[in-house]
């Protein structure tokens, strides 16, 4: 753990310029996340189809997760999230067009989504593991909270309602309003972070090299290898969750009976909660041991997903979404400094790259079976398989890992030679 003292160094201008570019980008993720889905109601109430969506969004994390961890570790990693977001702005354009042209169909809203989610796996990985560049190592945990925090700001308590309202205005602007802050995105990046961000060599070995090295090191990893098996497995578990979520929340078919325009002010209110989290958690892991309080927040979290069946109402479903945001959001602050500090800059995409592509590349098959349970077993099915699914992965952290292993695995502070 890092001394109390150093925790008053500043985050810095560079770190600033980062976030803004971060809260923007994920103000227009929001809209998609949200707007999308809605917008899919108009075309389909299938849950497989709904599903689909989902299950399309996070596809491209098991195909190209580890591709783009070595490109993110070989490359400058300011450039890299200009890039992803450059070619982003260009996609939801050609959504708008489909829209305003009337051609706009499940396949092809399916196929944006996956798109979308391609410039998603460049754009996180290469934000992420460009933190520790831009900030002292005794204030990961500020940084990573406060980094969480804005994200879930935009994309939830901002982005849910203002999609909201793009799509009273009119589908094309789910899909415009991201594509123009998209650019803005990319602006603040490319003028207000100054230096450059690359940890690797000129002479690059074969990828496959490299590819094996990040796996090679999670798998021995005797602290992230059970807990990227537990978080991976628990992701897959919510995301089949949330990828029907909806279904029960939205609709006169739906158990709830939310109007469109409330569902995202009902999910405005996670936000709230994994901002008040990813605030909670540096003050929190100077007084709890972080894999304590990361472990306890994952069994609390998982708890919380059976009260939308026990108590289908909308307030006893507040109460939980905000709990769920609080400690699923303290927990990622806490297991991000963590991998940070045991990681070398250096890898710090290629790791990244092979735990999501696991982490991630499970959740379209999440997806996939929560609308498959749904289809043949009901919405309730699936709520009590994925609380089931997540009790079971972690348990494996909670026999195996213990905080003076990751005291122990920490690796030497370094100075900065990034700029």
């Amino acid at each position: 753990m890092h001394e109390q003292a150093a925790t008053r160094e500043p985050l810095g201008r560079r770190f600033t310029a980062h976030l803004t570019a971060t809260g923007l980008a994920n103000l227009g993720d929001g809209i998609v996340q949200t707007g999308v889905p809605l917008y899919a109601l108009t075309l389909t109430r299938s849950p497989s189809q709904i599903a689909l969506l989902t299950a399309a969004a996070w596809l491209p994390w098991l195909v190209l997760g580890l591709a783009a961890g070595v490109a993110v570790d070989r490359r400058d990693r300011k450039h890299m999230q200009v890039a992803g977001l450059a070619a982003r702005a260009v996609l939801l354009g050609a959504a708008v067009w489909l829209v305003a042209t009337g051609q706009m169909t499940m396949t092809a809203l399916t196929v944006t989504v996956l798109l979308y989610g391609v410039t998603d796996v460049v754009v996180d990985l290469a934000g992420s593991a460009i933190v520790p560049d831009l900030v002292p190592r005794s204030r990961l945990d500020a940084a990573n909270g406060r980094t969480l925090a804005m994200q879930q700001v935009m994309s939830a308590f901002v982005g849910g309602p203002v999609a909201g309202a793009a799509l009273a205005l009119g589908a094309g602007w789910v899909f415009g309003l991201p594509a123009g802050l998209g650019v803005l995105a990319l602006v603040v990046i490319a003028t207000r972070i100054p230096g450059t961000y690359r940890h690797a060599a000129p002479q690059q070995r074969p990828a496959l090299t490299e590819v094996r090295e990040g796996v090679g090191f999670l798998v021995r990893h005797p602290v992230l290898r059970p807990l990227l098996v537990a978080g991976s497995v628990m992701n897959m578990a919510n995301t089949g969750y949330f990828a029907v979520f909806v279904l029960w929340m939205v609709g006169p078919g739906s158990r709830v009976g939310l109007e469109p325009t409330h569902y995202p002010l009902l999910i405005a209110v996670l936000a709230v909660g994994a901002v008040l989290g990813s605030v909670a958690a540096e003050p929190l892991g100077r007084r709890i041991p972080e894999v304590r309080l990361l472990l306890g927040c994952w069994i609390l979290n998982t708890l919380l997903l059976l009260v939308p069946v026990l108590a289908p109402t909308v307030p006893a479903i507040a109460v939980a979404l905000f709990f769920l945001g609080f400690l699923n959001t303290n927990g990622n602050v806490i297991s991000q400094s963590m991998r940070q500090r045991m990681v070398a800059p250096g890898m710090l995409g290629r790791v990244g790259g092979a735990g999501r592509t696991l982490g991630y590349g499970l959740m379209p098959i999440g997806a996939l079976l929560g609308g498959l349970v749904a289809e043949s077993w009901g919405l309730p099915a699936v709520f009590v398989g994925a609380t089931a699914l997540c009790l079971a992965g972690v348990a494996y952290p909670v026999t195996v890992v213990r905080q003076r292993m990751v005291a122990e695995l920490e690796l030497p502070v370094v100075e900065d030679a990034t700029v």
